[in-house]
């Protein structure tokens, strides 16, 4: 069975996380919320409280097929200054091993910290600053290589899509999308 780590910590868009942690959920990947705090309680940027399955220092991120990172501030910042975490994404990408961020996170922390050097990416318009030698698109959803990135709130469904469709195939992304109703044009949006 495929197994996602979503991050989450103060200050992160909810329902940019939780949109995702959903539609993984429903197509029967194992997805742990993890929080980069002390505790599992969160309290996100919209000052929802959220309970976290397990914490950073609980966890071992080896086993992991993605590590998925919402966006949202100053929750994308909390992200960034979490060592632990970047040595896990670190590892994740030297082994081939699925990253995906959504919204500032693609750029406060993929790009900060190198990770879109010679790839294709989105975010919130802004955060591309951050991209150093990687190329911003304004494209909804892209993946490339190993890394999957959106654009921001309004896209997250289609990131979730696109996340089952990579681990799960496309037959079973199509099944999320019917029994959600989701008719929404995946990858698209140049808003």
């Amino acid at each position: 069975m495929a197994k996602v780590y979503a991050m989450i910590t103060d200050g992160t868009e909810e329902v940019e996380c939780l949109a995702v942690v959903d539609i993984l959920r429903r197509a029967g990947v194992e997805t742990v919320l993890v929080s980069v705090g002390r505790t599992r309680d969160v309290v996100s940027s919209h000052q929802v409280r959220i309970q976290a399955d397990a914490t950073v220092e609980e966890t071992d991120f080896t086993d992991g097929d993605v590590i998925f990172l919402p966006g949202g501030m100053p929750g994308s910042e909390n992200l960034s200054a979490c060592e632990k975490l970047i040595g896990a994404l670190q590892k994740a990408d030297e082994e081939g091993r699925r990253i995906a961020a959504i919204c500032a996170a693609p750029g406060v922390v993929l790009g900060r910290h190198g990770f879109l050097r010679g790839r294709t990416a989105t975010c919130f318009p802004g955060f591309e600053k951050e991209f150093l030698e990687g190329e911003y698109t304004r494209q909804g959803v892209v993946t490339d290589g190993n890394i999957t990135t959106a654009r921001g709130l309004g896209f997250a469904i289609d990131l979730g899509i696109e996340l089952v469709k990579l681990l799960m195939g496309e037959e079973m992304a199509e099944d999320v999308k019917g029994k959600i109703q989701y008719n929404g044009p995946l990858h698209g949006g140049s808003m």
